[in-house]
């Protein structure tokens, strides 16, 4: 049987580096996406269809990443040193001396517009956008890649973006399997020694709403999509373990979740409901969703948001907290049962600076959260007043 190992490399993709950057993400958003995409359309050594070719040739599998922090690529390629070599290469080339040609350009921007133009007839993708504009107004995380921003975005936006984000200096390099370290030092070396170093730079503050708003879009589904939602967790918070345990009994445990019994099982609102928590470089959202009959979308919405308050107010009881953490703990080897997963979670924990105990630790330290540390951290953290809304295929 062949050996694998996997590699991630990462860049920070939404930090300003200038007065004005912000403005722009705003304004061409989409711009780090486009941009990731064109890395793999050629250098001066490999034409594109070189590149796509020595990657499938090597039995290496290379996948883009991208997400409000992060852009960058994940390639699992065979462990022999000859199909590693290879694979590794084309990547670097990728990373270090993209070629960004006009047709290459052309092709992808068009198909990024495209895709973005189906995207806004989809309820449950303007839902999110729509929300996300809400949560983080003039902010890096609200920025939503539209037709017309994608539109405005030129080839010398990319090659300036490219310039001014895939630094050496900034970048991560994350690797898991069957190689040893020296030679996991020389392949980071390999990834990122001909990257500028770029420069240092800091994400803007999350500035919190006084208020939550509410957002009606008329839309013919025929039920209608919610969503609520207000920036809550950054990684590396105390609160972290709290809220995950926390939310586990409020909405992110399906069948036995509260929303799920109050809103489904009891009333028959909707065949799902869930909330979650995304933890980012700054607070990233704590999330509410549902899918109900248009005619009863404002009996959900107030059902739901009654549970939210009511669990904010009082907080889980001892079962319920107990049953939590047992499922979390138990549940946990299942996160870091093959490489891929090993190597999504070691890199998080090196893009965020997070402990190096981090996954040792983990379980231990959902088995030690108390019932006061989730209802503090609830009332910290979410305030039901500042909840946004969203409801997208609103009753007239």
């Amino acid at each position: 049987m062949e050996k694998y190992f996997g590699t991630k490399f990462s860049i920070p993709t939404t930090h300003g580096m200038c007065p004005d950057c912000e403005k722009a993400m705003l304004e061409k958003a989409g711009l780090g996406k486009l941009t990731l995409a064109m890395l793999k359309g050629g250098s001066p050594r490999y034409s594109e269809t070189e590149m796509t070719r020595r990657i499938a040739d090597s039995g290496a599998q290379l996948r883009d990443n991208f997400d409000l922090d992060r852009a960058g690529y994940r390639l699992r390629t065979l462990s022999s040193e000859a199909q590693r070599r290879i694979a590794t290469e084309t990547l670097a080339d990728m990373l270090q001396s993209p070629r960004f040609g006009r047709e290459v350009f052309e092709r992808e921007k068009a198909r990024a517009v495209a895709s973005a133009g189906e995207e806004e007839t989809r309820p449950e993708h303007i839902a999110e956008q729509r929300l996300y504009e809400l949560m983080y107004p003039a902010h890096p995380y609200g920025a939503t890649e539209t037709p017309k921003t994608l539109a405005s975005i030129s080839l010398e936006d990319i090659e300036r973006h490219y310039r001014d984000y895939y630094g050496s200096k900034r970048a991560v390099v994350t690797i898991v399997g069957d190689l040893q370290r020296e030679a996991a030092e020389r392949l980071a070396e390999d990834l990122t020694s001909k990257m500028a170093a770029g420069a240092d730079s800091a994400l803007p503050a999350v500035m919190p709403a006084s208020a939550g708003r509410t957002l009606r879009v008329p839309h013919p589904a025929t039920q209608s999509h919610i969503l609520l939602g207000l920036p809550a967790l950054a990684y590396g918070d105390p609160d972290y373990f709290p809220l995950l345990v926390g939310n586990y009994i409020l909405g992110g445990g399906g069948f036995v979740s509260r929303l799920m019994k109050e809103v489904r099982s009891k009333r028959g609102f909707a065949y799902s409901v869930y909330s979650y928590f995304y933890a980012y470089e700054r607070e990233g959202p704590f999330l509410v969703g549902l899918q109900t009959r248009r005619d009863q979308a404002g009996e959900a919405l107030a059902r739901t948001r009654s549970v939210i308050a009511d669990f904010i107010s009082r907080g889980p009881d001892k079962a319920e907290l107990e049953a939590a953490k047992k499922s979390l703990v138990g549940s946990f080897p299942l996160r870091i049962d093959n490489n891929r997963k090993i190597l999504s979670q070691v890199a998080t924990i090196a893009f965020y600076k997070l402990p190096l105990d981090w996954l040792s630790q983990y379980q231990a330290r959902v088995q030690g959260v108390t019932l006061a540390q989730v209802r503090s951290a609830f009332a910290r953290r979410v305030d039901p007043d500042k909840l946004s809304t969203v409801i997208v295929g609103a009753p007239e």
